[in-house]
């Protein structure tokens, strides 16, 4: 097979010692045309153009020219094995494959072994791009700086759902097995026969809302993995985002205020948690904000604060209590917590401010309708008071665009998500509309 592979001698360029250099050139085509370095550098009048070799006149002070030409020689057919084998191995892009890989302290034995362990690289690389956990490893980690840890947390977690699936179901999964019956497996598996730790008690099944957040984050995951071309077009239309509202409590302005006049001497390590927890009533912080304070935070009784889940800075405004919580408690030193942690100690601090009356949720489990009552100082968590202060703020008649510059809401359909009032609280606040307009009554009267 004959190669577009010469050796030359580039006279135009003159080094300051009076030498040229001798390189190899590959003409792969018009416009590829790399040229590679020999390490061998002569006066150009010793440099035969006709044979394209080092004259026998070579000076032998400059060097041996017979060692010389045979060193030009061996690298000429090493270019060409690097060709020959890229050529059998479908590599695409040649030329520039043989400007990476060329190398003066390589020969053709150890080219061999290096072409060996590429082929085996390639084959694990080829390997990988159909393995769906090593993609989903992937895709995690080009998340890293782009998402909060809540949501790499969530991702790990979808992982992990597919793991526990494929366990189930004996069956390896691929990106070939994500067809509508896969989904409909997939979410029947969730609901029912998923097995998960919580508080120590061991559960099947998993929320509806939990069911949708997988769906949502593994069409995410597939779609970026074909746009990004890894991996052919796969049909997601039929993969539905199961979801309902959820049930949740807020605690209102007084039973926030019990909270924070319980007293807790008898258990001084539950006071900070019940201080940053008021705190949070008071600013709509997440966990992940809230638990993250610096006293630089605090400028002119503002806080300034950059939500970690959304990349965005809010501005709130302190209360006295707020301020006083701040300044006095946290602002040297936030406590380093966990949120079960932090639940777990807001729910004894609940208990302890008789925050007991009695609330039932229901959830869907298949078509079942489960419902569940507890006292509510029992479904209190560290989000309660990002949705206390959202619904407070909204029986106060705060207007909802200024209440959303607080809480960092980008879109109202998300915002009323978290407004959480009952039916006879919503009643009683259109009463108390109506009576603040004096329009009670159809008709006016004169008396």
């Amino acid at each position: 097979m004959r190669f577009p592979v010469k050796i030359i001698c580039r006279a135009n360029r003159v080094h300051p010692d009076g030498t040229s250099s001798v390189f190899i050139r590959y003409c792969f085509n018009q416009k590829q045309k790399p040229i590679l370095f020999t390490g061998i550098k002569i006066p150009a009048q010793y440099w035969n153009e006709k044979k394209a070799m080092i004259s026998n006149v070579l000076p032998p002070a400059i060097g041996d020219y017979e060692e010389m030409n045979n060193e030009l020689f061996r690298l000429k057919r090493l270019v060409e094995d690097m060709i020959l084998y890229a050529s059998k191995n479908n590599i695409e892009d040649i030329a520039n494959y043989v400007k990476q890989h060329f190398s003066i302290s390589l020969d053709s034995a150890s080219f061999e072994h290096i072409a060996r362990q590429q082929k085996t690289e390639a084959t694990r690389k080829e390997k990988a791009r159909d393995d769906i956990y090593y993609q989903f490893d992937d895709y995690i980690r080009s998340k890293y700086r782009k998402v909060s840890r809540a949501t790499l947390t969530v991702y790990n977690n979808v992982k992990a759902h597919l793991k526990a699936f494929e366990k189930f179901r004996k069956k390896p999964i691929s990106f070939n097995s994500l067809d509508f019956s896969f989904y409909e497996d997939f979410v029947d598996y969730l609901t029912f026969e998923h097995a998960h730790l919580r508080r120590k008690e061991l559960l099947n099944g998993l929320r509806l809302n939990t069911i949708g957040k997988t769906i949502k984050h593994l069409r995410g995951f597939v779609k970026d993995r074909i746009k990004r071309k890894i991996i052919a077009p796969i049909d997601l239309s039929d993969y539905r985002i199961p979801e309902e509202d959820a049930d949740a409590i807020y605690l209102s302005h007084e039973e926030i205020a019990r909270l924070y006049e319980t007293d807790l001497s008898k258990f001084p390590y539950l006071i900070e948690y019940r201080d940053l927890f008021v705190l949070a009533c008071l600013t709509g912080l997440r966990f992940s904000d809230f638990s993250t304070l610096k006293p630089e935070d605090l400028q002119k009784d503002m806080l300034y604060k950059k939500q970690e889940k959304s990349d965005h800075w809010v501005i709130i405004p302190l209360r006295k209590e707020a301020k006083l919580i701040f300044t006095r408690q946290f602002k040297d030193r936030i406590p380093k917590l966990s949120n079960p942690e932090f639940n777990r100690h807001i729910k004894s601090v609940g208990k302890l401010a008789e925050i007991n009356s009695l609330t039932k949720f229901s959830f869907k489990k298949g078509t079942q309708t489960i419902v569940i009552s507890k006292p509510k100082f029992d479904w209190i968590t560290s989000h309660t008071a990002r949705r206390s202060f959202c619904t407070n703020e909204f029986l106060a008649g705060t207007p909802v665009e200024l209440i959303m510059k607080i809480s960092g809401h980008k879109r109202t359909k998300d915002f009323y998500k978290y407004i959480r009032i009952t039916p006879e609280e919503a009643a009683h606040k259109i009463k108390e509309l109506w009576m603040a307009r004096n329009d009670m009554e159809l008709v006016k009267t004169n008396e």
